[in-house]
């Protein structure tokens, strides 16, 4: 097991270095005029002198040699133009406690009723009407087909105009204007582990063993939670640390809508702005949490599946 742990941590660092490869020399053809506050009103030296200082006339190698040192003493530059000459990470530390706290909330939220859903969908499944399997269905159905941004929209002018008379804006010392962020964010992640438990749990429920527990008397309800919501859990599993990285994407609109002073926000204003050291750090940041999700999801799901081998090739997804 150490050795498979070990060869997925390998592989994700080399998939990190690449990332940030790509990023960082792609944001180097960008135009300079993201490395200055007021570049019209500077002069051709000026700039030379604000380009030597800052190492962008370095050869890309030694340029990318000298972030990658950066790094690794947990330095992401300073801000340009959202917030001169502050380092990006004491921004970044301002910003991403009030994204995690609206991401987890409403993570928790959608596996506290996804994954409830999606029991009672699989489980509709072999009654007569199916209702719960019809009502999940068009559920997923209509998240999965309508886009995001419509149905935020709708929800926001609901919940803002309806008997409820929430808060349209967030405020970070009104509490009440938490609820819409929240839900909103909350709706896509109901929608995914509903569809996915109710798939693997249906697959489970057809396989011989299961069959065979039933031909023998086992109670229902003992199959269905010892056995099918079990097995059908650890495909699933993988996907939920990536899933809070979906969540904080999510949120680029959802903040910007709700004017959220969070992280998905903070890029959104970045890059309005062309402040491209804060850009290049935030994209570095969201690129590392989605190999990290993917790295922990892997190593997740091997613990929790005995079946997997950690030795042979056909023990890795």
């Amino acid at each position: 097991m150490a050795k498979y742990i070990l060869k997925r941590v390998l592989r994700s660092l080399i998939t990190m270095v690449i990332v940030i490869t790509v990023v960082f020399s792609l944001l180097r053809l960008m135009p300079i005029e993201g490395y200055f506050e007021n570049f019209d009103k500077l002069s051709e030296t000026q700039i030379q002198v604000r380009l030597n200082d800052l190492g962008l006339n370095d050869p890309l190698p030694v340029q990318l040699g000298n972030f990658f040192n950066q790094l690794l003493h947990g330095d992401l530059g300073e801000s340009i133009k959202y917030r001169k000459n502050v380092a990006i990470t004491t921004i970044i530390a301002e910003k991403i406690p009030i994204s995690l706290f609206i991401g987890l909330t409403s993570l928790a939220i959608a596996m506290a009723l996804g994954l409830p859903l999606g029991i009672m969908m699989a489980r509709s499944t072999r009654t007569r009407w199916k209702l719960w399997d019809k009502f999940g269905t068009v559920f997923i159905v209509v998240i999965q087909a309508v886009p995001a941004a419509a149905y935020h929209i709708l929800i926001q002018f609901a919940g803002s105009q309806g008997p409820l008379k929430l808060p349209m804006l967030f405020s970070m010392n009104n509490p009440a204007s938490y609820i819409l962020p929240i839900f909103s964010l909350s709706l896509g992640n109901i929608a995914y582990y509903a569809m996915w438990l109710r798939r693997y749990m249906v697959d489970e429920a057809n396989k011989d063993y299961i069959r065979l527990a039933r031909a023998k008397g086992v109670p229902g309800a003992q199959i269905s939670r010892r056995h099918v919501f079990r097995n059908a859990m650890v495909p699933l599993v993988q996907y939920v640390p990536n899933s809070i990285l979906f969540t904080l994407m999510g949120s680029l609109y959802v903040e910007s809508l709700y004017s959220v002073p969070g992280m998905g926000g903070l890029l959104v204003t970045a890059i309005k702005g062309q402040d491209n050291n804060l850009v290049q750090a935030l994209v570095i940041i969201y690129a590392v949490i989605s190999i990290l999700g993917l790295l922990f999801g892997d190593i997740l799901m091997a613990i929790l599946d005995p079946r997997i081998s950690f030795a042979k090739k056909e023990g890795a997804r």
